[in-house]
């Protein structure tokens, strides 16, 4: 337990931050599940154009945030399109 007060702030501030970053990366991780779930119900298509967006929204907020990296949020958007491609195109 700090001794200070300022290293007191700091703690309850670092899990305050710490709670709302893992619900954004929890958001993420979600949308990732709920296409996955869309793909085995072959449901993708219908879906793909809401998926998309959605998801590209959430990973934008997070790295206009400070959340994610820029090169990571870029990566996890690249790859869950490349999901989406090839499950939309079977």
């Amino acid at each position: 337990m700090p001794n200070k007060k300022a290293a007191i702030k700091h703690l309850r501030q670092t899990k305050k931050r710490t709670l709302a970053n893992s619900l954004v990366k929890r958001r993420i991780k979600e949308m990732v599940k709920k296409s996955q779930k869309a793909m085995a119900d072959s449901t993708i298509k219908e879906k793909r154009a809401g998926l998309e967006h959605d998801f590209q929204k959430i990973v934008d907020k997070a790295i206009k945030t400070g959340i994610l990296k820029p090169n990571a949020g870029n990566r996890h958007k690249s790859r869950f399109m490349k999901r989406l491609r090839t499950a939309s195109a079977k």
